[in-house]
């Protein structure tokens, strides 16, 4: 199987395991990027059998609208049981890195809110240790080059990201070369930078549970650390 047939099939995967759970009170947190698009096409065919889903980005919320599944402000809603995103890595013991495609805040903002974070990726995305893929960090415009210091003396080597405005109209700076070793004391080192909104470490708010789709075409299924109930 390609790299697409495999984000298919996971994304497929995913629908079906949350399927039975749902109710028509069910309100979905739906990631952002390709593998997450699959899985709102397979979501769809579900889509009489739960209230609504709420969007990590604009980009989302037009997919899920395209298929008559309601969206709904995370202001609005008091319950999330699910939420389901892919990932640009991920170590076995759920950790992750996100955010390639920009949403890394609304990600994680919805991901703390979900009873249930699913994450779906195909084994190309499991690592070892964090950091190959380069950590985003969600920078405030006026903090990018002061942000990108600090940046330089945790040990890494940030690169803007030229042209890009996320959806809360701040910028990227992307972090190379980090060896990430302990994900949790990164992730709030970082954040007590002034000037950065979040980064793409999912340490302290893991997944729960992850489907990771193989080139045989078999999918796995992997538990956090604390394996939570459906």
């Amino acid at each position: 199987m390609n790299q697409d047939e495999l984000k298919a099939a996971v994304g497929n995967r995913a629908a079906e395991h949350i399927e039975p759970h749902l109710t028509r009170e069910t309100i979905v947190g739906v990631g952002t990027g390709s593998t997450a698009n699959c899985f709102i096409d397979a979501l769809a065919k579900s889509k009489h059998m739960f209230d609504g889903a709420v969007a990590s980005s604009e980009v989302t919320a037009e997919r899920l609208q395209g298929h008559g599944i309601p969206v709904y402000d995370l202001n609005d809603v008091n319950e999330m049981q699910f939420y389901v995103d892919g990932a640009d890595e991920a170590n076995s013991n759920l950790e992750l890195i996100k955010g390639g495609g920009g949403a890394l805040t609304r990600e994680k903002i919805v991901a703390s809110v979900a009873r249930k974070f699913i994450c779906i990726i195909d084994e190309t995305k499991l690592v070892e240790t964090l950091g190959q893929f380069p950590l985003p960090v969600e920078v405030i415009p006026m903090a990018r080059s002061s942000v990108a210091r600090k940046l330089v003396a945790l040990g890494g080597q940030p690169v803007y990201r030229q042209g890009f405005v996320t959806d809360n109209g701040n910028v990227i700076l992307d972090v190379h070369r980090l060896s990430i070793t302990d994900p949790c004391k990164l992730e709030d080192e970082i954040n007590g930078i002034p000037g950065v909104v979040t980064q793409g470490l999912f340490a302290r708010r893991p997944a729960d549970f992850m489907l990771m789709a193989r080139a045989s075409g078999v999918i796995d299924e992997l538990w956090g650390q604390s394996k939570a109930s459906d």
